[in-house]
């Protein structure tokens, strides 16, 4: 079937950029993600003995040098930092060369959306600790440091953006959505190229210690690169991780008129709301499976056509199950390869479905799957198919990238790469 709609706008990606525990490229990244081994550890963050959890999966090695000044990331959150650096690689990637309001296209057609799932608590939890008795030695930039919508505006103010610069915050799909309603709105004329993506940077003890006493994280303090583990029989709870991911969405016309690369097209978003419970998700799967059906209409294809799916694969015993089973509803009993990259890179929050739809892509126009990092083996009630060991080598395919989060809140795109 066609992979596209009749008389909507084609939306090319032609840009990445990540900022990931797997790696500071989309390169270093796949690498690590094929070589399936966890990247959680210890944090001095999270050094307090007392906390129940104590490692996570953090951004090692990320030098803002190259992307602001020093007196601007004192004015940045870490969220916002990681946001606008990954941004801009994508900017990078699509526009090698180019500068602001130098990409060919209309700047007031040039729109920003940013997924964020806790924003920026983790920097409020820092502020309130160092000035909750001195409240006049607060840094007169607090406000714009701790704003939810600050990487949006960031964005757009240092890639000269002048559509709408939007946020979005549907918890754990946050980033997922900020993708799906960008290429919305490429598809009805209302823009002609989008810098979309997610960043959350939720490693603090008060953030870390929540997410514990929900029994929502991982709990394996002796050996934390195992801890998060997908699918697997021996789950215990995801690992809480930061990053940013941003693609570059563009109209396909534009994008092959100026000799762009093209990694491939959007060409299906669905989003649905499980009206169930706040942080569990629908047992039976239904609100999922309705979700993934409605990205594989949008796009126009069978479920027979998937190559293989970027689960959301959170490493909790309920959410796993939850989407097993809505991925039988949906594909039936064999399904398509099943990956899931937070058992590399633990739950990025807000920027995982952005970075999730990053790898899926990348994967599917490879048509080399990545393993499910710490899979030994797989809980009988759910069997989907796990890609565990190696990396699985497929034909280039679509691809279905899965995000939910908690509220209910599902997203599934349909990724399609290019020859």
């Amino acid at each position: 079937m066609t992979g596209a709609a009749a008389g909507r706008r084609r939306v090319a990606i032609t840009g990445l950029g990540v900022k990931s525990p797997a790696g500071l490229t989309v390169a270093e990244t796949m690498a690590a993600l094929h070589a399936a081994v966890g990247r959680a550890a210890l944090v001095p963050a999270l050094a307090d003995e007392t906390l129940p959890v104590r490692f996570a999966c953090t951004v090692a090695e990320f030098d803002h040098t190259p992307y602001f000044t020093v007196r601007e990331s004192r004015q940045l959150d870490r969220t916002a930092q990681l946001a606008l650096a990954a941004a801009m690689d994508a900017v990078a990637d699509s526009f090698p060369g180019a500068g602001p309001l130098d990409y060919g296209v209309d700047a007031d057609r040039i729109g920003v959306a940013v997924g964020t799932g806790v924003g920026a608590t983790a920097s409020t939890e820092s502020a309130v600790k160092a000035h909750i008795d001195r409240p006049a030695s607060v840094p007169a930039f607090t406000v714009p440091r701790l704003m939810a919508n600050s990487p949006a505006g960031r964005i757009g103010i240092r890639l000269g953006a002048r559509g709408p610069a939007l946020t979005y915050s549907t918890a754990c799909a946050s980033g997922a959505t900020a993708i799906g309603e960008a290429a919305r709105k490429i598809q009805h004329g209302e823009l002609d190229l989008a810098i979309a993506g997610g960043a959350d940077a939720p490693v603090a003890p008060m953030l870390v210690t929540s997410f514990a006493r929900m029994g929502a994280l991982s709990c394996r303090n002796d050996s934390p690169a195992e801890a998060s583990r997908p699918f697997d029989s021996q789950r215990d709870g995801f690992v809480m991780g930061e990053g940013a991911a941003f693609l570059i969405l563009e109209r396909l016309d534009l994008a092959l008129a100026r000799g762009a690369r093209v990694y491939g097209e959007l060409t299906g978003y669905g989003s649905t709301s499980d009206a169930y419970h706040i942080v569990i998700p629908q047992p039976d799967g239904e609100g999922a499976a309705r979700c993934m059906r409605a990205a594989l209409a949008d796009a126009r294809l069978d479920p027979a056509d998937i190559g293989h799916i970027n689960a959301h694969g959170t490493a909790t015993v309920r959410n796993d199950r939850a989407e097993a089973v809505a991925l039988r509803a949906c594909f039936g009993p064999d399904t398509p390869p099943v990956t899931a990259s937070k058992g590399v890179v633990g739950h990025m929050v807000g920027a995982a479905g952005a970075f999730e739809a990053a790898v899926a892509l990348v994967s599917a126009g490879e048509g080399r799957v990545p393993p499910v990092a710490n899979f030994v083996k797989p809980d009988l009630d759910e069997p989907v198919n796990v890609v565990a060991g190696e990396p699985l080598c497929i034909p280039p395919a679509p691809v279905l990238s899965n995000s939910f989060g908690f509220g209910g809140h599902n997203v599934s795109l349909v990724l399609v790469p290019h020859a």
